[in-house]
């Protein structure tokens, strides 16, 4: 799944592969806002993103639906 991380006053937003599940995700920023700590998330190859949870405007969750291969289909004859 693809967590996109839109950060405050920053005009790109973060871009995560990760396998963590979309409420594990809301359940780690929910206990970095309430710590007032540093928001993390560590994707599928072992890099780590980190924001300043109060600096997090919203995250996005993608399904991982692959990548598409070709041109497009071909009508049978």
């Amino acid at each position: 799944m693809e967590v996109k991380i839109g950060v405050q006053n920053a005009a790109r937003e973060l871009s995560v592969e990760t396998d963590a599940q979309p409420d594990d995700v809301l359940n780690l920023l929910q206990t970095a806002l309430k710590d007032e700590t540093v928001f993390s998330l560590t994707d599928e190859k072992g890099r780590t993103v980190a924001v300043p949870a109060e600096k997090v405007a919203y995250l996005y969750f993608t399904a991982d639906t692959g990548r598409k291969v070709g041109f497009g289909l071909v009508a049978g004859d």
